[in-house]
């Protein structure tokens, strides 16, 4: 073509060779950056979406942990905001310490000494019994009104609402013993600081047995009025032939032998002894049996709330 007639655009796309900039289909090794199906290796993260990191798998433990936490929060959080509530359970040992105590003196088991020294530690496991034992009572009202079975239909750990539950069962039950505790120092109750450390874990293991049989129960009965019949009908009797009031070495043989068949007396037993200091085998005796409830309480709460949910 002459000079006179420059080159028009129709011209410069025959003659591809003039562009600047190859085309990318005919030369790929002009391409600054390479596909990325051609090069895998340019992924940031192996075996990932480019660009992602990986995440670590969470276990099943961590799931009840994290749920069970969740779930005892929730609970807590009326304790928190009506810490009355911690008045009124600790309302019936003080009743006891106050007008029962002072008519120990002089009995067997308590002749020269301070009659609080032999009966407080019973007193606490009666705190555990009753604190525990009527834990079942603030589950009716979620089942009757369907937020228990709401709150089963979530993605939520089975056993960690069960777990959440206890726990704040057995801390509120600890706190209002502390509570006690430091009133009756200055009446001249003491207690070793390794026994009473030791007694006050016996009582939270304790704790998780019977606030896990009672909510066992709560599930089983499912209405208030079933309910508390067998919760009365089953913790007098416990604490009767533990005990706690009186001590059984002044009962008939009969009535000593079946004392003897409640669980109870001899965690009764181990918390006398390391309130007192003593590390016989009377604690061993009371661990065993505290965590052999435990265990089967447990092992039946989780059983019951599968069948619930399924």
């Amino acid at each position: 073509m002459s000079a006179d007639h420059p080159e028009t655009p129709d011209t410069a796309a025959a003659s591809p060779a003039a562009s600047p900039v190859a085309s990318p289909a005919a030369s790929p090794a002009a391409s600054p950056v390479a596909s990325p199906a051609a090069s895998p290796a340019a992924s940031p993260v192996e075996g990932t979406i480019a660009g992602t990191t990986a995440r670590p798998t969470s276990t099943k433990a961590d799931h009840l942990l994290r749920d069970t936490w969740i779930v005892f929060v929730r609970q807590m959080r009326p304790m928190l905001y009506r810490p009355v509530l911690l008045a009124f359970g600790m309302l019936q040992p003080i009743l006891y310490l106050v007008l029962f105590s002072p008519l120990l003196t002089g009995l067997a088991g308590a002749e020269g000494e301070n009659p609080w020294q032999w009966f407080v530690p019973g007193l606490f496991v009666m705190l555990a019994l009753f604190t525990a034992g009527f834990a079942g009572f603030g589950l009716l009202p979620e089942l009757a009104s369907g937020a228990h079975e709401r709150l089963l239909a979530t993605p939520a750990n089975r056993a960690a609402l069960l777990l959440g539950r206890v726990l704040r069962d057995v801390v509120t039950m600890l706190v209002q013993v502390a509570l006690v505790l430091v009133i009756v120092l200055p009446f001249g109750f003491r207690a070793p600081v390794a026994g009473a450390l030791v007694g006050l874990a016996l009582l939270g293991v304790l704790g998780i047995g019977l606030s896990t049989l009672s909510y066992l129960a709560a599930m089983v009965a499912k209405q208030t009025y079933v309910f508390a019949p067998i919760v009365q009908t089953v913790l007098m009797p416990l604490m009767l032939l533990s005990g706690v009031l009186l001590p059984m070495d002044l009962a008939p043989t009969w009535l000593y032998t079946l004392s003897r068949l409640n669980p109870v007396a001899y965690v009764v037993d181990a918390e006398r002894a390391l309130f007192a200091g003593e590390w016989g085998s009377a604690v061993g005796l009371g661990w065993a049996v505290a965590l052999g409830l435990a265990v089967v309480a447990l092992w039946a709460g989780a059983r019951r709330t599968r069948r619930i949910s399924a």
